[in-house]
This record gives C-alpha cells, sequence and structure tokens, in this order.
C-alpha cells in the first residue's frame, strides 16, 4: 500500500483525515471521492487562492499545505477503521506531527481529533490545549458527503483557519 502523505517541515497547514476512500487508494491522490467537498470547502473559505482538484494535491504542499491521515489503509467509510488501526495510527501521527511541526493541525473530521487526542468531545475549530506543543489543533467537520451539515456552517468553521494562520 502506497503511503500517501505529503509533508514537510514548517507546513502553514497539516490536514488530518480519518484514511483515504477507496477512489483516493486507488488514484493516489487526497480527497479524490466525488462527493467529498474538501476542494470546494477549501476554496470558499479562503484557504486556498483557486479551486484545486484531488490531482493537484502535491502542488499545495509548496504553499505550506500538508496532507496526512490517522489511519492509511483505504476503506469504503470510516467505520470500517479498526481499533487497533485507530491505536497505531494515534502513535504514528503524534510522531508526524511533533517531527515536523506544522503551525496548524487540520482535523477534518472531529472523530479524528478525538482518536488523537484520547478526549471525550471538542468544540469546532481551535482546541485551547494542543497535543503536541507549539502546534495549533484546529478540528472541523469531515468534508465527506455523507456530512449533514449545511454548507454555510462548513464554510464558517473553515474559514475560521484563516484567523488562526494569522495569529
Amino acid at each position: 500500500m502506497k503511503n500517501m502523505d505529503l509533508l514537510k517541515e514548517d507546513l502553514n497547514i497539516l490536514f488530518i483525515g480519518y484514511n483515504p476512500s477507496l477512489d483516493s487508494g486507488r488514484l493516489g491522490h487526497h480527497y479524490a471521492n466525488k462527493t467529498n467537498r474538501f476542494w470546494k470547502l477549501l476554496y470558499e473559505s479562503g484557504i486556498t487562492e483557486r479551486l484545486y482538484s484531488p490531482e493537484e494535491d502535491f502542488l499545495l504542499l509548496e504553499q505550506g499545505l500538508g496532507f496526512t491521515n490517522i489511519v492509511s489503509r483505504p476503506t469504503k467509510a470510516a467505520e470500517d477503521i479498526t481499533k487497533e488501526e485507530y491505536i497505531e495510527g494515534r502513535k504514528q501521527l503524534i510522531e508526524k506531527v511533533s517531527k515536523y511541526k506544522p503551525k496548524i493541525a487540520f482535523f477534518v473530521g472531529k472523530g479524528v481529533y478525538l482518536h488523537y487526542s484520547k478526549r471525550k468531545k471538542a468544540a469546532w475549530g481551535y482546541q485551547e490545549i494542543s497535543i503536541v506543543p507549539g502546534v495549533t489543533d484546529f478540528v472541523a467537520p469531515s468534508s465527506s458527503g455523507l456530512v449533514r451539515l449545511k454548507k454555510e456552517e462548513l464554510l464558517s468553521i473553515y474559514s475560521q483557519v484563516k484567523d488562526i494562520e494569522n495569529k
């Protein structure tokens, strides 16, 4: 299985998902499922200056935006991830965040953050206490088409990261 991470030191934002979709795993690009709203959310919230396609994910690395997942195995749904995969993925993710030290660890899904932080609950947006010192944790809803939040709600949460980025 190919590692899909797009990482380098001193990123502005490291986007952290649950795991690759089957489409992403097959194509080798992040958020490649046609029903996923990730790329539109980045553009419409002002995180990116234009609408990118999944095939252009690597271009964002030079703009200080990176990608990883808590679990690297592609699945049809996050429910297919095992408890053991989350435990191992959490350890690996803490190592990655500690090594690469992004300004913002942006969790694309509250469940990703809860597995990572071992917390029972979290609010959307900026987290007061970060898991890795010196890295700001930010929690946003999953961009999956299965998420039932209205687009306006998603955009209002995603656009908050611009405020953090400018701190």
